[in-house]
């Protein structure tokens, strides 16, 4: 099957404008995306899981590389791309209804028909009879439901979420996975997911890309039958091998990072050391 999204060799460094130097968010970072596949990029804080997400968004511009949406190069934010945010920004100011079918209304779809779409996304992440709630009369968990179904109401092709599900209590995020899970078996939308959460990754994901500092090391397959909300996943032997292996990746990863930082601060030290001693010679001949 032709993948949906192609990452080819992305890069995407900042500016440390108090050092001078660049900080490498990403390097060479190759990624395809199969249509329904539910992708998890797992790896530390850090490692530019987030950074990768907003390009494959469009919301930045790779240094170098391209990202490929069914085969054309996306050079601009879409509408068939929906974004789940860590904080799920809805609008004070909107009820839950007008929150989900804020989408909608961007696209000019009309009032009646769009209320009626959204509703029916509200029933699917279970807040049936919160339509006319305000955000602040919700729980951080209904919240991340309503800025679901915001997302979902669009009928993305993509859905692209950044650690959703980090905010809230460990019993509520197991809820949230499960409800995830569902709607994903309805849906089979395709879906990149980051996440640092080993556990979530392997209860969500058709496979895994597991991301050191700057680059992807290792894409795993999760081969574990689906629904997974209804069996207990984790006492399964491939379960337990699959999260031992997935750790150990991530150790790896984490120590070659370590490595790589402190090589490069050894050698900014060095060139720190050559500029004072040359300026410091020239001062002398200076004399």
């Amino acid at each position: 099957m032709e993948a949906l999204i192609e990452v080819k060799g992305v890069s995407k460094a900042y500016a440390n404008y108090a050092t001078g130097r660049e900080l490498v968010v990403l390097r060479d970072i190759d990624l395809q995306v199969r249509p329904n596949e539910f992708v998890c990029l797992l790896g530390p804080s850090g490692c530019g899981k987030t950074t990768l997400l907003k390009i494959l968004d469009a919301m930045i511009t790779p240094d170098r590389g391209e990202v490929l949406l069914g085969g054309r190069p996306l050079i601009e934010r879409l509408a068939d791309i929906g974004f789940v945010f860590q904080d799920v920004g809805l609008l004070a100011w909107r009820t839950v209804l007008g929150n989900v079918a804020l989408g909608l209304e961007a696209r000019g779809m009309p009032r009646r028909q769009r209320e009626t779409v959204a509703l029916e996304y509200i029933k699917l992440v279970g807040l049936e009879g919160f339509a006319h709630y305000y955000p602040h009369q919700l729980s951080g968990g209904m919240q991340q439901r309503v800025g679901l179904a915001r997302a979902l109401a669009i009928s993305p092709k993509v859905l692209l979420m950044d650690e959703p599900f980090g905010a809230v209590d460990a019993m509520t995020r197991q809820t949230l996975q499960v409800e995830l899970a569902r709607i994903w078996e309805q849906s089979r939308a395709t879906v990149v997911f980051v996440t640092h959460d080993v556990d979530e990754a392997i209860f969500l994901a058709d496979r895994i890309v597991v991301m050191g500092r700057a680059q992807a090391t290792r894409s795993v397959n999760v081969a574990l039958p689906r629904p997974r909300w209804n069996r207990d996943a984790q006492s399964d032997p491939e379960y337990v091998a699959l999260r031992v292996n997935l750790i150990r990746m991530l150790n790896t990863a984490h120590a070659a990072a370590a490595a790589t930082v402190a090589h490069a601060a050894a050698a900014a030290t060095v060139a720190h050391a050559a500029a004072a001693a040359t300026v410091a010679q020239t001062a002398k001949g200076g004399e």
